[in-house]
């Protein structure tokens, strides 16, 4: 009986998922998301755009937005905005997001194949542009096969190189090189990545 009542479950899970990414693939192309084929979505997810500012997600990315769609715990739903006149942001192919914030005011550029934990932020900027004591946004760019663990928060002006790795609650407060594992509020190298640890081309 249990195993009817997962077989059950399963199907109805995948059903669900698959009408939710056919109505919010149809949603963010009428608000004006551009959107490869066969991007996928558990749960709904929230997307804004500002006013002349564009989002661009390539093929095949993933989104999960409900609670228990990535087992170790989705704190809310993706949120991905722009939030600024002339706001670019770009997402890879073959990209993944459990419960991610973007938010971008400038320019935010993510790279192919990166993996982003549950609960990721990453922005551009301190927000609250109209309080004095906050400086412009600047620009942030992450790499291929970048891998974000929970929590991490990645700030304005940072750039991660590719095949990097980034620690659980890591705050990237300036740019990491290429090939690394670096983790720590704020984030450092801890170390190099041996070459047969690199994802293969």
């Amino acid at each position: 009986m249990n195993r009817v009542i997962k077989k059950f479950n399963f199907i109805r899970y995948n059903i669900l998922n698959f009408i939710i990414s056919i109505l919010e693939s149809i949603y963010l192309k009428l608000i004006g998301v551009k959107l490869g084929d066969n991007s996928s979505f558990r749960g709904w997810p929230s997307f804004s755009l500002a006013n002349n500012s564009s989002i661009q997600i390539k093929n095949n990315c993933r989104f999960n937005s409900r609670t228990t769609s990535n087992r170790i715990g989705i704190n809310h739903k993706c949120m991905i905005s722009t939030l600024s006149k002339g706001a670019t942001l770009q997402i890879g192919a073959y990209s993944g997001f459990s419960g991610v914030s973007i938010g971008c005011f400038k320019k935010i550029v993510i790279g192919n194949n990166v993996m982003a934990g549950a609960n990721v932020l990453i922005t551009d900027s301190d927000w609250h542009l109209d309080d004095p004591r906050v400086s412009e946004p600047k620009s942030v760019f992450i790499g291929d096969n970048v891998w974000l663990g929970y929590g991490a928060v990645v700030m304005k002006g940072v750039t991660i190189g590719e095949n990097t790795i980034i620690g659980i609650n890591s705050v990237v407060t300036k740019s990491i090189p290429a090939n690394v594992i670096a983790a720590g509020n704020p984030c450092k190298v801890i170390r190099e990545l041996e070459s047969n640890n690199l994802p293969l081309k």
